[in-house]
């Protein structure tokens, strides 16, 4: 029993970033825009540490863009779960090109785990939790294993359960980026029609934010913009994102 334990006090398991960090960035960039507070952590202190992670759904276009302006070669991190969309797939490969990313890294499930625990592929249809934890966190969490920080799109106005997102945070040890935190919807199309960036091709029927094809549905007048999914269940995130408690007095 002794050498396992030696060997494992040799590794480093000291996180990159704390909760604490995370709070300190906050407090750092406040009231700086999005586009000045990417251009300084892409090109300055976390260079060739981070990755931008994007479903290339509704709204992807705007982060997409920012980043690219920034640096085309930071690695963008996109999780295919194989129930995706085909016009989403296609317009993860136009906007790709279109702003030039030199780094696409697509992410699949494992097919061994799919093999043992979604042999059938019907998995969504009575445990989302467990589908999502298998086709998108444990591929995601592959993804984002050589980096200490990364990116992510999220925006406060998308449902109540993400009102209160903060521009940072703390997530297994490393720094997770939300520019967009406090951008609303008027915001982000003004950005679109700004640089004439092209949108994805099932906005225009109602799908307003767009995850996997069974689990998506069209969103109604009036409703949060993430009511179309998964709207026959208990759940608002995929499990990749948890329903936001932070608190910026903490």
């Amino acid at each position: 029993m002794g050498e396992p334990a030696r060997i494992l006090d040799m590794i480093d398991v000291t996180p990159a970033f704390t909760r604490a960090d995370a709070q300190a960035m906050q407090t750092r960039f406040e009231g700086v825009s999005a586009q000045d507070m990417l251009r300084e952590l892409l090109a300055g202190e976390l260079r060739g540490r981070i990755a931008a992670v994007s479903s290339f759904g509704a709204e992807s276009a705007v982060l997409l863009h920012m980043v690219a302006q920034v640096d085309v070669d930071v690695p963008v991190v996109f999780t295919n779960t194989q129930k995706m969309f085909g016009e989403t797939l296609a317009y993860r490969d136009e906007l790709a090109e279109t702003l030039g990313f030199t780094d696409l890294r697509v992410f699949r499930p494992d097919p061994r785990l799919l093999a043992i625990k979604d042999k059938t592929g019907l998995r969504w249809s009575y445990d989302p939790d467990g589908c999502c934890d298998l086709r998108k966190v444990e591929p995601l969490r592959r993804a984002l294993a050589p980096f200490d920080s990364w990116i992510s799109g999220r925006k406060g106005f998308q449902s109540g359960t993400r009102t209160a997102l903060p521009r940072f945070e703390e997530d297994e040890g490393r720094l997770k980026i939300n520019p967009l935190a406090d951008w609303d919807k008027a915001k982000l199309d003004a950005y679109f029609a700004e640089h004439e960036l092209p949108r994805h091709p099932l906005e225009a029927q109602g799908y307003l934010s767009i995850g996997c094809a069974p689990c998506t549905t069209k969103v109604a007048p009036g409703e949060d913009p993430r009511a179309g999914r998964w709207r026959s269940f208990d759940k608002v995130e995929c499990g990749i994102h948890a329903p936001t408690d932070y608190d910026p007095m903490i």
